[in-house]
């Protein structure tokens, strides 16, 4: 791997009870996080591929995480999401060179299929600075029930030249969701909307 990882750690929140009510299953999500150097903290650089390539092997490395941590086969996975956080030697392009031109492919093998956009947010801060990654069902856009998000911190990261890139993958929608809509099981997932 040609990131530079410091720390990998993988969290689970699991909702058992809502509004008084049980639910049964409980709605799981889990989120894996890897904090790496970044390569270009305090220089401008054009070609930012490095961090594209470093932003393919994070999305098969946290996605399979995230598939592993909740106990569920890659199709059993519902929703997706990414987000990044650079330390302030860096800029907001390295979080876009990670999330977007290559991290989507092999997030999309750990949770098979993945027609929708994956989610996405990135943003400047520092260590213990929370992180909100945006979730979207995984095949279908227009599944409101999955219209979710996970938050992370992380006490020591990210630091001045680093970057703390998360992604999120869940086994089902919003507890109790009532706002109408495409549901899960009606999703068809071919254009990625519907």
């Amino acid at each position: 791997m040609s990131a530079n990882i410091r720390k990998i750690a993988v969290f689970v929140e699991e909702t058992h009870r809502e509004a008084g009510r049980v639910i049964a299953p409980a709605r799981r999500k889990a989120v894996a996080v890897a904090v790496i150097v970044n390569p270009f903290a305090g220089e401008y650089v054009e070609d930012l591929t490095p961090l594209m390539d470093i932003g393919a092997e994070l999305g098969a490395l946290l996605g399979k995480r995230c598939v592993e941590a909740l106990g569920i086969t890659p199709v059993q996975a519902q929703s997706y999401g990414k987000a990044a956080m650079v330390g302030e030697n860096g800029e907001l392009e390295h979080a876009a060179a990670l999330l977007h031109p290559k991290m989507g492919a092999p997030l999309r093998v750990e949770v098979e299929k993945g027609a929708a956009l994956v989610p996405s947010s990135k943003k400047m801060g520092g260590p213990g600075q929370d992180l909100d990654v945006p979730l979207g069902h995984k095949d279908a856009a227009y599944v409101r029930s999955h219209f979710d998000g996970i938050e992370v911190r992380l006490n020591d990261a990210p630091r001045a030249n680093e970057i703390m890139v998360a992604i999120a993958v869940t086994d089902g929608g919003r507890p109790l969701p009532r706002v109408g809509g495409l549901t899960h099981e009606e999703a068809v997932g071919e254009d990625g909307l519907r």
